[in-house]
């Protein structure tokens, strides 16, 4: 395996922002008889001057990279994809609900035809195991192929295998054979909780099909949401190019280290402004052993359904100024459920890393192995409270029955704006406002509708989100009704009970 040591690269690297003096394959030659001015590789009438010191900057910097594009690239592969899809062919007759001519309207089964695609990534050798190397790319690249080609850098071709992929990470991994002499190249993986805004970086990978590309920049920023395009990650933005046909390939550090997998860009055109995305590496770590044993990545349950809460809601909550996810809703008979986590606790820690947001807390229990003890720490009624729930596997089928979701819809602050549009006058009408009512939830069950405002739960009247949360208390209650006005009226539901 070849590899770039931090030492030698991390010495050039930080020698050359330090302005040392590198004299890399030059020549000096005197000019104007007073100083002396350095040529790289260049012919002794160039008509460029630039000082040995100021040369001397930019050869280090070129010999880093120069030395990390060397050693990275021979693990760095392009991915040629075919994908057999099913569409409806169409036909001159179907704007016609009769027989014409004598040819009947023919039924979609009978005009389906199948459409063989082609597609084109990148990936990185990750992993060799005896004959057997292991390409680390993404879901969108590979996960769906029918065959994968895997083509190296030095023009040999593989046939590639699926060993496993993920959706919600946007992750994928292939195998193919080589001879146990072959010489593969395998990627050396940095840890990418060391990534900082400013690192210097490198994007490798085949974009437009241009394979062994690198191009170079910096990292913008770390801990970008991937919520607006459905991914589990945070990401790395960074601004060297990336290009259709980046995706899978790494973003490497000035160690030679890959920090992250290029995924997305954010860009009006399709091409790059500048703005690419790669998941941290160290998000991807433990599902290379996870596709290698299962096939599968396996995702920690807790069984809550969460919420970012805006400043109304912090304010009706008691919870001005603090970061966390609102567990709105809690999974009866769930890992949270059997550990005591409630509707309406604020989760600010998981084993005493701080909570910031929603989609950290979904990442970081989705990285919980099945069975561990997690502690939380969440605010209820204005009290810190810790928890500690054992984490099960989430399945397919986690967190899809609604009949279990209690209480079944969401509870919302009862603004004067919100008034307004439920048209309620009466301002001695108190509570907490009904909205996104789920289906065969016991809330459902309890025929609560969107629209409707809590007044009371369990005859005790609430006023705020607080108030409303903490009447939920199911350790104290085994059994909840409330008392619900809408149009002028104000009724009291059945009650729902718990087993």
């Amino acid at each position: 395996m070849r590899k770039i040591t931090k030492s030698v690269l991390g010495a050039t690297a930080v020698g050359a922002l330090a302005f040392s003096f590198f004299s890399l394959s030059c020549h000096r030659v005197e000019v104007h008889g007073s100083a002396d001015t350095v040529f790289a590789e260049s012919p002794k009438n160039s008509a460029v001057e630039i000082s040995r010191s100021d040369l001397g900057v930019l050869e280090a910097l070129q010999s880093s990279f120069r030395a990390i594009s060397s050693g990275v690239l021979p693990s760095v592969v392009e991915i040629d994809v075919t994908e057999k899809t099913v569409v409806s062919a169409a036909s001159p007759f179907d704007d016609f609900p009769f027989f014409f001519f004598g040819i009947p309207n023919q039924n979609d089964k009978d005009r389906t035809r199948e459409r063989v695609q082609s597609g084109l990534g990148s990936g990185v050798i990750v992993r060799r195991s005896g004959n057997t190397v292991y390409v680390l790319t993404n879901n969108h690249v590979a996960g769906k192929a029918d065959s994968i080609k895997v083509k190296l850098n030095d023009g040999q071709e593989f046939d590639g295998k699926l060993v496993g992929a993920d959706e919600r990470q946007d992750i994928a991994l292939v195998s193919f054979e080589v001879k146990s002499d072959s010489n593969i190249v395998v990627a050396s993986l940095g840890n990418s909780d060391e990534v900082q805004t400013g690192d210097i970086c490198l994007a490798m990978g085949a974009p437009l099909g241009y394979r062994q590309s690198v191009t170079q920049g910096i990292v913008s920023a770390i801990g970008r949401s991937g919520t607006q395009i459905g991914n589990l990650n945070d990401f790395i933005q960074t601004d060297a190019a990336i290009n259709q046909g980046n995706s899978g390939g790494p973003l490497v550090n000035i160690y030679g280290e890959v920090i992250g997998i290029n995924t997305w860009i954010a860009s009006n055109s399709g091409g790059s402004v500048g703005l690419g995305f790669s998941i941290p590496i160290n998000s991807v770590k433990r599902a290379i052993d996870d596709f290698i044993d299962k096939g599968k990545i396996t995702y920690g349950w807790l069984g809550v359904s969460l919420l970012d809460v805006t400043d109304n809601y912090k304010d009706s909550l008691g919870l001005k100024g603090k970061s966390g996810a609102l567990a709105s809703q809690v999974f009866i008979g769930s890992p949270a459920f059997k550990g005591g986590i409630q509707a309406g606790d604020y989760i600010i820690e998981l084993n005493g890393k701080a909570i910031k947001g929603v989609s950290e807390l979904q990442r970081e229990v989705g990285y919980l192995p099945s069975g561990e003890k997690a502690s939380f720490k969440v605010i209820r009624g204005g009290k810190e409270v810790s928890v500690s729930v054992k984490i099960e596997e989430r399945s397919n089928d986690s967190g899809s029955d609604n009949a279990k979701l209690w209480p079944g819809f969401f509870a919302s602050p009862l603004t004067d704006e919100l008034r307004k549009e439920l048209q309620i006058d009466d301002s001695n009408v108190k509570g907490v406002a009904v909205s996104r009512v789920l289906e065969k939830s016991p809330a459902a069950a309890l025929r609560i509708q969107n629209g409707d405002v809590i007044t009371a739960v369990n005859d005790k009247k609430v006023t705020n989100l607080k108030e409303f949360y903490e009447a939920l208390d199911i350790s104290k209650n085994k059994e909840i009704w409330f008392d619900v006005y809408n149009g002028g009226h104000t009724i009291s539901t059945g009650r729902y009970k718990f087993n």
